[in-house]
């Protein structure tokens, strides 16, 4: 007998003799992945004597959510977003937008604030129902329809992925040119799997500490710029101009700090149904706010620097070579000399905590894209996920990492789309959290359609395109919100409304047609 078959007798079972409660009748007993003769069974019975998570997207029973820790939920968030990926976003205020320091702050903090709402409301999902986030997009998108959302997640996890570690070799090989740039991605890649193919428990584990290291080398960082006195307070823009630099900076923010939306349920759904939803939201907020503040603030402040002209510039020479590493290394190694190399490994090294949630998050989406993918354990997606980003960001790393960056950018949009759909249905159609039977998870023919949802993403995919601004494209409403050539982006606020709005109307016209 296949371990599917098993558990659906083992439901069967437990609903008839009462045993699970009307709450928990769609959730699948642990020991069930055990049974059976099958390779799957043998895999998941061999994953259980190394304590490796064995669940995949199947809802998680009341009995089995022993993570009562708010702590967990926070350093999950704050370890991902301390690193040294985070600071690379503050840089770009400066470099590629060219805003003033006040300016650049404003617009970090208020477009953060905006991004991370979705992850902390997504997070409460997961106690409430102990089911992943693609898994509960299928209330939303139907059992078809979500396919088309997780082959966007899966891009969106192994194309960051793919550039994270090629930032972090860059690292490792500014620090010690014998190490060449694949031996560093290799290093960080191995090391993300390693946490990561053990599930939940472990990467909560890593997360919950991970963080402390990188925030005290940022905190050196802090001191030995601040000490060198090289700040410099670049003034705030005006007109047209500064309109479309905030724009597309906050575009930028926006996308990096909302980019965990579509795993943000992955990581609650072993909290009991008991905890406060209010506890997790807050928990996700500071999680995320206080790390992505503090790094994009540091980044910020520092790259002022690159403007000063007093003669030689350390700092615009460092970044012009080596781009992040070069402008840290101008900060941390006149006044730290070797110390400040191990601070950059250390920072390097940080992206593992990065990469954790887009490695670990793979496997579980790859199980929503059919019923045989997900009798291929979750561990299994994990690793193969990790050969396949490797191959990409090995000759990414000399030959086309400019191309994957504009690629992953212009992915970036989708999650403003995803969440004008989510959202939409769950205030206007769901009306809350009483509006969803957990039962049908797992029916198809109790799901919604998905032909509303579908049509209201490509309609938030007009609205992106007619506001985005990128090198390779500007859309014609994009050419009205700053100076041309490149205008504004607002791309993600199109998208959003657009699917907001057309889904809207459409989920009535379903409703009334299809009945579910």
């Amino acid at each position: 007998m296949g371990y599917d078959n098993y558990n659906h007798d083992v439901e069967k079972d437990a609903i008839g003799s009462g045993s699970l409660g009307s709450e928990d009748r769609a959730a699948i007993p642990g020991e069930s992945f055990e049974y059976g003769n099958g390779v799957t069974a043998k895999l998941q019975r061999l994953a259980g004597k190394f304590h490796v998570e064995q669940r995949g997207i199947e809802r998680v029973p009341e009995d089995e959510r022993d993570d009562t820790s708010l702590l967990n939920v926070a350093t999950m968030w704050l370890s991902a977003n301390m690193v040294v990926s985070s600071f690379a976003i503050g840089l770009l205020g400066q470099s590629l937008f060219f805003l003033g320091f006040v300016d650049a702050i404003l617009t970090c903090f208020f477009f953060n604030l905006i991004g991370v709402l979705p992850v902390c409301y997504f997070s409460t999902f997961g106690p409430r129902f102990g089911l992943r986030q693609m898994v509960l997009s299928r209330f939303w998108f139907g059992w078809h329809g979500v396919k088309l959302i997780a082959v966007f997640n899966i891009l969106a996890c192994i194309g960051w992925s793919a550039v994270n570690t090629i930032v972090g070799g860059e690292l490792i090989h500014a620090v010690n040119n014998d190490v060449p740039g694949w031996a560093g991605i290799i290093i960080i890649a191995v090391i993300t799997l390693m946490v990561c193919f053990f599930g939940y428990k472990i990467v909560h584990v890593y997360e919950f500490w991970s963080w402390i290291p990188t925030f005290i080398i940022f905190l050196i960082t802090l001191g030995c710029f601040a000490h060198s006195g090289d700040f410099v307070n670049i003034p705030m823009g005006v007109g047209t101009s500064e309109l479309g630099s905030v724009l597309s900076f906050a575009s930028v923010i926006y996308g990096f700090a909302t980019g965990w939306t579509s795993y943000a349920a992955d990581y609650t759904v072993y909290q009991p149904r008991s905890q406060s939803r209010t506890k997790v939201f807050l928990a996700v907020f500071f999680g995320l706010m206080i790390p992505l503040l503090f790094t994009e603030f540091l980044g910020i402040a520092i790259m002022t620097a690159t403007t000063m002209n007093d003669g030689v510039n350390k700092y615009a020479d460092g970044y012009a070579a080596s781009g992040t590493g070069g402008l840290l290394a101008a900060v941390l190694f006149p006044p730290l000399g070797t110390f400040g190399k191990f601070c950059l490994i250390i920072l390097a090294l940080s992206i593992i905590a990065n990469n954790c949630p887009n490695v670990y998050s793979i496997g579980l989406t790859m199980q929503v894209l059919a019923r045989w993918t997900q009798r291929v354990p979750r561990f299994v997606w994990t690793t193969i996920a990790t050969g396949v980003y490797i191959a990409i960001a090995i000759p990414g790393y000399s030959h086309f990492e400019t191309v994957l960056e504009n690629f992953m950018n212009f992915i970036g949009y989708w999650l403003a789309i995803y969440e004008g759909v989510s959202l939409c249905d769950h205030f206007f159609y769901k009306r809350g959290m009483d509006g969803y039977d957990v039962h049908h998870y797992d029916q198809p023919g109790k799901l919604p359609p998905g032909i509303a949802a579908v049509f209201a993403f490509c309609c938030g995919i007009a609205g992106m395109v007619t506001g985005m601004s990128q090198v390779w494209f500007v859309g014609p409403i994009a050419l009205h919100a700053g100076e041309a050539p490149f205008g504004g982006d607002v791309g993600f606020e199109l998208g959003f409304a657009f699917a907001f709005v057309s889904y809207a109307i459409a989920r009535h016209f379903e409703l009334k047609y299809f009945g579910r």
